[in-house]
Parts: C-alpha cells; structure tokens; sequence
C-alpha cells in the first residue's frame, strides 16, 4: 500500500529537480502529437532550440519575449504566495502600457534620466491601483479576487481600445487603432545595437532580486508568508492581515503594470489593443513552473519565451503549426502541478501487514 507523509522541509535541490524534469517531461509527451502529426521528432526539437537560442539573434529575441513575463511572473508569484489569486496582471499590463503613452507622449518634457523613472513610475502606480480595488473588495467585502480580477481585464481592455481611437489616437497612424508614440526621452535603451533587447530585462531581473530579498529576508516578507499559509491564524497572532494584503496587491499589480511599461518604452513605443498575446495569462504558468520562487521566474520565463520563440521557427521551418508552443507549456504546468506531489509528500511504501 502506498501512503503520501507530508514533508516537514522541501529540499531545495527537490524543487529544483521537480521544475526541470518538468519541462524535459512536457518534451517527451509533446513528441506523440507531433509524431501522430507525421512530423520529424528529433528535427523539430531541434530546430525549435535553435530558433530560441542558436544564434545572438535568436537568444535576443528569446530574452526580449521573456521580459514581459518576468514581471508577469513575478506579479502572480507574490500575489499567490499570500493566497491572492491575481488572474488579472493582464488588464494591470494594460493599465501600466496606458499609464506610460499618458506620461511619456509628450505631458511631460524631461530628460531621460526623469523621464524614464517617471514613466515607470506611473506604469507600476496604475497597475497597483487597479490591483487594489480586488484587494479591497476581497478584504472588506468578501469578493472573489478570482472573479474580480478576472472580469477586470475586458474592463481594462475595453478602456483601452476607447482611447486609442478617441483622445490618444495618433492622428498619423493612418486610421488605425493606435495611440501616439512616446518621446525618445521616454524609451528605454536598446542592450545591443540593432537588436530589440532593452533595458526592461535588467529591471526584470533587478525586481526578481529584490522581490526574493524582500520575501525572505525582511519583517514585512515574513508576514505575506505567514497570510499566505494561514491568514486567520496570522489574524489571531496579531498580524495586520489586510494591511499585508494591501502591499502585496501593491507589489503585484505594481509589477504586472511594469510589463506594459517594457512592451510601450522599451519595445512598441505606442499602445494597440494587441500590445500582449497573454503575457498576463502566461505570468501564471510561469511562477507555478517556478514554485512561486522570485529567482525562479526568471529562468522559467526564459524557457516559456524560448517554447514560443523557438515553436514560430520550427514552424515556419517544417510546416508544423506553432500553437505546439502552447500544447508544451500546458503540458509543464501539469508536469509541474503533478510534481508539486513530490515535493509536498513522502512516497511511502506499507506493507499490508504494517499498515
């Protein structure tokens, strides 16, 4: 007979193993579809590793498409680990792309070195705004956050297509959708010269460092954990629950609104209303691949960009649809949901006669 024993500590070398073999297993069961499909297995594998990172070209692409969902990630990993179930970063990524074409298309006139801080500023001040009326409503009222946020994003993306063609309309866009573009003093600068790669993906990763810094070393970090565990027996020790609420819908909805941010200054310069593909539906995937770990979201966000990056050139290259992208990552989250197992539980093996 098989029993399950809680674990009184997960191994950190555990963890680890659990996100990676993820991933390897997403792989391996993607390569029955594919075969079924009459594709060449191992050439497809290939090719997809080489369109995410067989060139300085490729490898830029992959971290520029790895930027937004590092915030992303991190948004819903520090909302999840205090049992906020943020599902809208989407409509806070809006929210923040439409704060920074607000401050950043000519309201304000600066230098970059204002600006930039200015704009990003705003963007992480609209996405926590929007982020906080859940929080509220989740803390005074008991509303479902789940709901809530989710029913947010089409009221944020319906606000947005109302701007773009109306009041930050770019009136040289030749009729499209789109708003006006930033100023340069507004943008943020390129890493390399003739690549896409900027400086949101240092922000990226500064703001993974500091938010692992900020959960585990810091009296505040240790009160979303202990709300997150238990919020009513944190409520009972005396710890300001909703106060602890508030801030992490600060940081979450802050950070979601810093992924609109890179996409508008650091990629677009002006807002669509197709400005993300998901990147705020995404985030989720990849703090769940990364155990709501802030360190690990960067790399999780690095492979989940590489899957889509990777999947648009395979199939442009052997005619395989590149929606193979999305069948690999749903089939890592499940890896990933069915490891969880093992790192919460012993496998233990009873006999019948000791059990």
């Amino acid at each position: 007979m098989i029993r399950f024993v809680p674990r009184a500590r997960t191994p950190v070398w555990l963890t680890v193993a659990v996100s990676v073999g993820s991933g390897l297993a997403a792989l391996l069961l993607t390569a029955v579809p594919l075969a079924l499909s009459g594709a060449p297995v191992l050439a497809a594998f290939v090719l997809m590793a080489q369109g995410a990172a067989g060139d300085g070209f490729a490898l830029a692409e992959t971290l520029t498409r790895a930027t937004p969902l590092i915030f992303t990630g991190l948004a819903a990993a520090v909302a999840f680990r205090a049992k906020l179930w943020n599902i809208g970063a989407e409509g806070q990524l809006y929210a923040g792309a439409l704060a920074t074409v607000a401050l950043g298309a000519g309201l304000i006139e600066a230098p970059a070195y204002i600006l930039v801080p200015t704009v990003l500023i705003g963007a992480a001040a609209a996405g926590a705004a929007l982020l906080l009326i859940p929080v509220l409503f989740k803390t005074r009222f008991g509303a479902d956050e789940v709901v809530v946020t989710l029913l947010m994003n089409f009221i944020v993306l319906l606000f947005v297509q109302m701007m773009i063609e109306g009041p930050m309309k770019d009136e040289m866009a030749m009729g499209w959708p789109q708003s006006a573009p930033v100023l340069d003093e507004a943008t943020l600068p390129k890493l390399v010269a003739g690549l896409r790669l900027h400086w949101g993906l240092v922000i990226a990763v500064v703001a993974a460092l500091a938010l692992h810094i900020f959960i585990t070393r810091t009296v505040w970090g240790f009160r979303i954990r202990a709300v997150g565990e238990n919020a009513r027996a944190a409520r009972y020790a005396g710890l300001p629950v909703g106060k602890a609420m508030a801030l992490v819908g600060v940081l979450s909805g802050g950070l979601a609104g810093l992924a609109g941010a890179s996409e508008v200054a650091g990629l677009k310069g002006y807002l669509t209303s197709d400005l993300s593909p998901g990147f705020g539906y995404a985030g989720i995937v990849v703090a769940t691949l990364a155990n709501l770990s802030p360190l690990g979201v960067v790399p999780a966000a690095i492979f989940v960009a590489g899957v889509f990056v990777g999947a648009d050139s395979m199939s442009r290259a052997i005619g395989v649809s590149n929606y193979l992208a999305d069948l690999v990552v749903a089939f890592a989250l499940l890896s990933v949901l069915v490891g969880g197992l093992l790192t919460r539980f012993r496998i233990v093996v009873v006999r019948r006669g000791t059990a």
